[in-house]
This record gives structure tokens, sequence and C-alpha cells, in this order.
């Protein structure tokens, strides 16, 4: 038996290699390892490194249910070695496992990051063999014993926060002990064999349509938990069940029982799956969270938006609706950049003389909205100072475009020998140059004829499992096409470096590292309900790094009667919803009162001083992650020497709130707390150092305050 021990950067892991041959995976933890609780006890099978099944091999006698719990020949990859070496980023590990009876190999990549608790993980699977073989699953992180350290039941220590994510209800995290998901433990260890399983999955091009691609579990007892986060732009999957009397984790992209997946792989054929992050903390959440903005802002593309964090403003929400005119754009124009906002991005419906939605594919400007032209509203806006943007939707074509007409079916998403429709539009398929090099030449008609260097991609359709052309399953016509689409990002992004463009689909429904990785900044929602909003940019830390997390602000004229007052509390709160991420503007900006437009300029102009700071910040969250049914929520934002800290009172509820902060406040430091917007604020403020909480006080019924926290040297 031979044990192969790694610490690195606070990650205790041990990997054992039995003497029959097999590798194991014995140990994955904030926490050096003792070997007493992880026995194997009753099965060989018990902690394989790696899940993956192919077609027509036995699994054993496990009850699997639904579940990857023991895969075949997953279980029996035997270890032909390793290399451990250095890299630019830090420490790298790469192991070669090999089925003896399929002569699979794989290839195993385990990439640490020099000061970050967290590896990313994929593998590369290579058919030698004289057989085809049929990939049906393989996992990219597979780990037994989430359970094992502390004496308490697991019941009683194991947690899981999973983020739920809807329309208009992004970033929506819950906290779930494992028996309230149906995860109970009714046996004793050594015999625990159930079914059951906690279970999230996405299928389709939507990644984050119900759930984002990560999750955070912790052991209350002993105070260790383990992160994730699975950077795929389409189908995806994790579990957590059991095996062996041991809690296990197994991350994956798509598969056959949950994706319509599975990959046929001939003799000298390889496959690479998706890449995953998993990080390690033994101090909470927002450690955790802290951790993977760290490692989010390493492995994305270097961009010159991620560093100067410009100032957005889009003409769609709660603004033009889609309903762009030269005559509607103009005074908007003028209000913007008086304002100071640096983008301006025409939304939808720039390119249809009349009802938007299903023409969308031919992306030339209407003649009816821009009589003169839409180049000089283009050329306006440069005039204003600010870098023109435009809507696009790279991915669709409506039923209604001609062009869709006159494309062949493998331009397009086919199931059954018929196109795939959803919601008006057909899905284009980027595994075909034609389609890739059609989009490219759109670009670049917007680029240079537009002069845009802001391109809106939006995405609102669901075409569901994949496409049947030129596929071995609907999931792999999905998957190559995601990779396709990826590939085409790659592309524009060295073709035009400037250019920004933003992640958007349907708001929040595609925020995954695979996109962001590439895109600078993601659209958090579509949200019209400032006060609802403010859930979401509380929690908008937890899905992308904050200068990549845009969040409207778009205060409004009202057809009630509001008092002055009211009208302007609602600009400070549509104002510090967006302040310490990225600002998209929005609403009637040229209408409003001249209070309310000095409202909007003052949190620009103090959003433009602090910018610098809030890129390479880290999230915390002095009452938690928000919920729809607090009162009060917070975020803030921290250095060493200072943070930001965003408030909101959302509704009716206790005039004052106390905000512990003692965690983040460094030892022997004065406190000094400043409210920094809006500078002229009635709210009662103090920092009361012997508890380490900041009250708040007010009598308002909705209000939202950003503070600045300096640490001072004494």
């Amino acid at each position: 038996m031979k044990e192969i021990k790694v610490e690195e950067n606070n990650i205790f892991i041990n990997w054992r290699v039995e003497d029959h041959g097999n590798l194991k995976l014995m140990h994955f933890s904030s926490k050096p390892f003792c070997a007493e609780p992880a026995a194997p006890k009753s099965m060989p099978e018990s902690f394989p490194f790696i899940g993956m099944n192919l077609s027509g091999y036995d699994r054993p006698y496990e009850r699997h249910g639904n579940s990857y719990a023991v895969t075949a020949p997953g279980y029996r990859m035997k270890y032909l070695g390793h290399t451990d070496f250095r890299n630019g980023q830090g420490r790298r590990i790469e192991f070669h496992t090999l089925d003896e009876e399929t002569q699979v190999h794989v290839f195993s990549y385990v990439q640490f990051y020099d000061g970050l608790s967290v590896i990313r993980i994929w593998h590369r699977i290579e058919n030698r063999g004289k057989d085809m073989q049929t990939l049906e699953y393989i996992s990219n992180f597979n780990y037994e014993g989430l359970e094992k350290e502390g004496k308490l039941s697991r019941d009683q220590k194991m947690r899981i926060m999973i983020p739920h994510n809807s329309w208009q209800r992004e970033l929506n995290w819950k906290s779930h002990t494992f028996a309230e998901l149906g995860l109970f433990q009714v046996q004793p260890d050594s015999l625990q064999r159930s079914s059951n399983l906690i279970r999230v999955s996405n299928t389709g091009n939507w990644s984050t349509k119900e759930y984002l691609p990560m999750g955070y579990v912790e052991n209350t007892e002993t105070q260790t938990g383990l992160f994730w986060q699975i950077e795929h732009n389409g189908s995806w999957h994790w579990e957590i069940g059991e095996h062996c009397g041991h809690l296990y984790l197994s991350l994956g992209g798509p598969n056959e029982t949950y994706s319509h997946w599975f990959k046929e792989l001939k003799p000298q054929d390889g496959f690479e799956t998706v890449k995953a992050a998993v990080g390690v903390t033994a101090k909470g959440f927002e450690d955790a969270f802290g951790t993977l903005t760290q490692y989010r802002r390493r492995i994305r593309r270097k961009s010159e938006d991620n560093e100067k964090l410009p100032v957005i403003f889009n003409d769609y929400m709660n603004c033009l609706w889609a309903e762009p005119t030269a005559e509607k754009e103009f005074p908007l124009i003028d209000a913007a950049a008086d304002a100071g906002c640096e983008y301006y991005c025409i939304d939808a419906g720039w390119y249809a003389d009349g009802y938007w939605w299903d023409n969308v594919g031919e992306w030339e400007a209407s003649s009816l909205r821009f009589s003169e032209g839409l180049k000089k509203v283009t050329d306006y806006i440069k005039a204003r100072g600010m870098t023109p943007g435009l809507w696009l939707e790279p991915e669709v074509m409506g039923i209604c475009c001609k062009k869709a007409a006159r494309m062949p079916d493998d331009w397009f998403f086919v199931r059954h020998g018929k196109r795939v429709y959803d919601r008006s539009r057909f899905q284009l398929d980027y595994r075909n140059p034609k389609v890739r090099s059609y989009m490219t030449g759109v670009v670049d008609r917007l680029v240079k004829e537009y002069g845009a260097g802001y391109i809106k991609t939006d995405y609102n359709i669901e075409p569901g499992i994949g496409t049947e052309i030129n596929a071995d399953s609907a999931g792999d016509g999905l998957l190559q096409h995601e990779r396709c689409y990826l590939a085409w990002l790659d592309g524009l992004y060295r073709k035009y470096p400037e250019l920004v463009i933003e992640n958007c689909s349907s708001g929040g429904l595609r925020m995954d590292y695979a996109m962001l990785s590439r895109c600078s900044i993601q659209s958090t929602s579509d949200q019209d309900d400032y006060v609802k909003y403010a859930v979401i940019a509380a929690n908008a830390p937890t899905g992308a790094a904050p200068e990549q997390a845009a969040v409207w602000a778009y205060p409004r004229n009202h057809e009630q009667k509001l008092s002055e007052e009211e009208l302007a509390e609602e600009t400070v709160f549509n104002m510090v919803n967006a302040m310490l991420l990225r600002i998209h503007q929005s609403g009637p900006l040229a209408s409003l009162d001249e209070r309310r437009k000095h409202l909007v300029k003052e949190g620009i102009r103090i959003y433009k001083r602090i910018r610098e700071d809030i890129r390479n910040m880290v999230p915390f969250w002095p009452l938690g992650l928000a919920d729809y049914e607090d009162a009060w929520v917070s975020l803030g934002l921290k250095s060493d020497e200072t943070a930001y800290l965003a408030v909101w009172k959302r509704m009716e509820g206790d005039r004052q709130i106390e905000l512990p902060v003692k965690r983040w406040i460094h030892q022997g430091r004065q406190v000094k707390i400043d409210c920094i917007y809006p500078p002229e604020s009635d709210t009662s403020y103090e920092y009361d150092a012997e508890r380490n909480v900041i009250k708040i006080q007010t009598d308002k019924q909705r209000m939202g305050r950003l503070f600045q926290i300096q640490f001072l040297r004494r």
C-alpha cells in the first residue's frame, strides 16, 4: 500500500494506492487526516478517486437507485503513476489510472492556486483498447467521507447550503440539515446503504435556471466546510449520497441519467470533462466565498473592464422596455452622460420595425425607429463621452426571421427530425462553422459601423436536452455546441480584446464560470422591483465576483402621488443596490426632478471613488445571506484596511438593527464608521466597541445606506 499525502494552501489531501493497485481518495479537508474513522468498513469499492460508468459493466451490489455511488469501471481504476510539479498558478498533480479490462486510461489534473484553499480538477479519458466504449458518466470530483470528522452523528452535525436560482429570484440560498432533505441515518454506519440521495442537477442550455452549480457543506461540530462550483454553461449534476457507511460528494457535467448524454469512444478516441473547483475552510461560509472570489479572479480572462469598473447605462429596465427610438434616446443619452455614466447600451428592439421578439436574427437596424440611421445615435453617444453598446441575442433566430427560413436545418437544434422551438425562437447550433462565421460578421458590423465597445449578449430560451444532428446523443450535441460557443467567444476576444461582452440570460439564468471566465460582467437579474432586488444584490457575490455582478439601479416616476422624501429615499435605495457591485443604471433619468438627478449623480461619483477598492475586496454578510422574508439585509466588502457596508431596510420591522462585526474587525484596531451615501443622511448609526456591533436606527419604512468602515492603527 502506498500513501500520497499533500498539504498545500491549508488543504489536507490523502490518496492511497491499495495493494491491488486501486487509487483511492481518502481525505480532502481543512484538517489533517485521521485514518481510524475512514476505514473502508466492508467493501473494497469504497473511496474511489474517479466515478465513471461505461456501458455494459456490472456495478457491485449497492442499492444504487439513480445515484452514482458505485460506478464501473470507476471503482476498479488502477494507479499507474503521477507527476507533481509547479506552474504559474501553483502546484499541480497529474494522475494516470487504467481499467485493465477495457484499456480505458484516465488522466486526472489537480491544479492548486498559491495562497488559496481551493483546487481546480478535471479528467481526460482515452480509449486505448480494441473495442468501442460508451461513456455514460464521469465525475469531476468524487469524495467519500464528508462526515467522518468529529464524534456526533451526521444527522446532528451536517448542514448543506443550496443556491436556488430562478427568473427574478436569483441567488436564493437555503440551509438544510441532511435529514430535512431526506438523507436520514437509519442504520449503523457500517450498514448504511440507502438508495436516497441529495441531488441537484441542470439539464439544458440555461445552466442556472433552477440552481447555481455550487454548494457548501459544513460539519458544525468540527467547524469544517467544503465548497464547490461546476464550471459549465449547460447540463451538470452533483449529488450527496451514502456508500459503505460514509457520505460521498460527486460532481460532474452531463450524464445519461439526468442529461440524456452519452459519448461513444472509438478506439483511440478521447474525452475531456468539464472543470470544477473544490475548496475547504475551517472558518465558515464567509471564508469559503472569500476564497472563491479570489479564485474566480485568478481563472478569468484578464480584462480592463474588471480593473476599471466603468458605469453602464442601459435603456431597458423600467425605462424604454425594448421600444427604443432616436427621439427617446437623445434625452436619455444626455441625462446618462450628465450623471457620469461611461457606457450607454441600447437594449432590445433596435433592429425591429415592430414587435421585436420573434424576428431576431438578422440584426439590421430599424429605419422606422431610427429614421436618420442608428449611427447618428451611436455617434451622439460617443460625442457625449460614452462608449456605445448594443443588445444582441447571438444563439437564436426568431420564427419570423426571414433568414431562418432560408437556412438548412443543420444551422439549428433538431430533435425527432424537427427544429427545436422555444418561445418563438429557434436555437442556433454553434458546431456549424457557418453559424459561427455569420455571427462573427454581425459583431464585426456592430463594432465597425456603430463603434460598439459593449455588447450585451442575452439568451431567452431553453432548448432542452440538446440536438440529434451529428451527435452520439442529444446531450452530446448540446455539450459540443456549448464548447463551440465558448470557443466563439474566445475568438471574439482575440479579435477585439477591449470589447466588453455582458453575459445575460433573462437576467441570471446562465451565471456560471464557464461563461464568466470569459465575459467580464454578468447580469444578475431581470427583477424590476427595487425592494426585492436588494436581496439579489446582497447575495450577488456568492454567484460572481463583485466587480462582475451587474445590478440595475432604476429610480422611477410614479403614477401614484409620493412625497419628495419618499421619491428621494427610493432613489437612494436603488443606487445602494448597485454600489458595491457593478452599476447598471437605468430608469427615466431625463425626466427625474433635480434632487433625484443629483442623488443619481452623487451615487455614481462615490462609486467611482471606491471602485478601485471593490475589484480587490472579498464579501462578508453581518446578518447572514439575505432572504426575501428579511426586513433588514446587508452586504459588506472588505480589505485589510477598509470595508464598505450596504444596509437596507426593506419593509416595516424593527426600528433598530445590530450588525455583529467581531469576526472581521482586526484585533487592536480602532474603528471609524461613516455614512458615505447619501452624504446628507439623517440615519442614526454608531459602532459599539464593547459589544463589537454596528447599530443603525431609522423610523423609515424603507431605507438604503452605504457606510465606509476604516480600521485605524492605534
